[in-house]
């Protein structure tokens, strides 16, 4: 069952509430009030029963989700620091101050389940209406990157060995007797790993690694035999998922790095410092002068960059209103020169009968397509984007507009405060010359 947000109008007896207490033009608070809460109230409001016990409300939820995002936090952190933060609690719908935590951590799990990638979506549309025509260009910059998952680099010899953990754990809980559990043995292979690339004990790793792989394949082969006809239709897809994974060769396609996130792929960015990178591709689209996030699309499969496009294009269209007009892109697009009414334009070396004015545009024009590289490097080391530990498929991309609308958000929260200096400067040079306007006197 949905509540409803505390009344922020309440008068308390013999106290103030935050909104007299606090400072009115700190962005946070700027943020609080200009924010459509009860816009998003209303939207979420069918993912809620009209019956049984109340939930948490829709704003304290969205608040501690911006605020975990906007400070590079943890479900577990933000719920701690929100106790002793007064803005943060003004900003989640607070009308006095509190001293205990609203929530559990996990209520922030089940919350994003909740609400999805589409409720994520409306988020992140918020987030950019924040920014009123500043949002709405006709230019935009569009490029990809790699939304890491919090898996560690993988090998051959470390997924046997999770097998083998993860069959004698599913045999213990189902009570199903093994011939060997392989514990020990499984330790030693394991440790004989640790100077592979050695002349000396090269050999004697690569058998340790292929006994690992007999060793597993031997524990998924009993499970199968034993495991009763409930317990096998529970444990299906897990021991199919086993067998792929000691089946895979090294030039295979679509191989399993993770038992654990099995959806994820790697992606070949041509960097020098990491030439690998395992997890979900992200396609963001920027504006060209305001640089405002105005599309962010996680894609289930390792696609080329041409290729992501029309769907990146289409959610943009959606999430702002208007088609972009332009797109500007690098040389990983080539091949793609028009997505419906859009026109892809990619660095090309122009005729020699170009006029001096088209050579300068188009300097200036990729000039300021490199403006999203360093977003892209906010994104990750600022709004965690760099590390996702967000479950599945749906984390990517639940994890990616999470950062782009705290991108947005923070970028929001900048100009409230350049506003107010700008503002209070000139206050002060108009003093200064003598010109004294009793109510702007009486505001500073």
């Amino acid at each position: 069952m949905q509540s409803s947000s505390p009344d922020p109008n309440q008068l308390q007896f013999l106290a103030l509430g935050l909104k007299e207490m606090l400072n009115p033009k700190e962005p946070l608070y700027q943020l609080a009030e200009q924010f459509p809460w009860t816009e998003l109230e209303t939207q979420f409001g069918s993912l809620y029963a009209p019956v049984g016990r109340p939930a948490k409300p829709v704003r304290l939820m969205v608040a501690l989700l911006l605020l975990k995002q906007l400070h590079n936090l943890g479900d577990e952190t933000v719920v701690a620091q929100w106790v002793h933060n007064p803005y943060w609690q003004y900003l989640s719908g607070e009308v006095v101050f509190q001293w205990k935590p609203p929530i559990e951590p996990t209520d922030l799990v089940h919350f994003r389940q909740r609400i999805g990638e589409e409720g994520m979506q409306a988020i992140f549309a918020l987030s950019i209406r924040l920014h009123g025509k500043a949002a709405q260009e006709k230019e935009v910059v569009i490029d990809t990157t790699v939304q890491e998952k919090n898996i560690t680099f993988p090998t051959d010899t470390k997924l046997r060995h999770r097998i083998i953990q993860r069959c004698v754990k599913l045999a213990h809980r189902e009570g199903v007797p093994l011939r060997q559990s392989y514990r020990r043995v499984a330790k030693k292979l394991l440790l004989a790993q640790r100077w592979r690339r050695h002349p000396k004990h090269a050999k004697k790793a690569r058998a340790a690694a292929r006994k690992l792989k007999t060793i597993a394949g031997r524990l998924v082969r009993e499970l199968r035999r034993k495991l009763t006809a409930t317990a096998w239709e529970r444990h299906q897809e897990d021991l199919a998922l086993y067998e792929r994974v000691l089946a895979q060769q090294r030039t295979d396609h679509d191989k399993v790095y993770s038992l654990h996130e099995p959806q994820v792929y790697c992606v070949a960015k041509g960097k020098e410092a990491k030439q690998y990178e395992f997890g979900a591709k992200a396609s963001v689209v920027l504006t060209k002068r305001s640089a405002v996030i105005v599309g962010a699309l996680s894609l289930a499969e390792n696609q080329y960059d041409g290729h992501t496009l029309p769907s990146v294009l289409a959610q943009t269209e959606a999430l702002v209103g208007q088609r972009p007009a332009v797109g500007i892109v690098d040389r990983g697009y080539r091949g793609t020169k028009q997505v419906g009414t859009t026109v892809i334009v990619t660095p090309t070396v122009l005729p020699k009968g170009a006029s001096a004015h088209a050579r300068q545009s188009m300097r200036k024009r990729f000039r300021r397509r490199a403006a999203i590289e360093p977003v892209i490097g906010h994104l990750k080391s600022d709004f965690r984007l760099a590390r996702n530990y967000l479950k599945g498929s749906a984390g990517d991309s639940l994890n990616l507009l999470l950062a782009a609308t705290a991108f947005n958000v923070r970028k929001w929260l900048r100009t409230v405060v350049s506003w107010w200096f700008a503002w209070r400067e000139w206050l002060n040079r108009c003093l200064r010359r003598h010109v004294f306007i009793p109510q702007l006197q009486k505001s500073f």
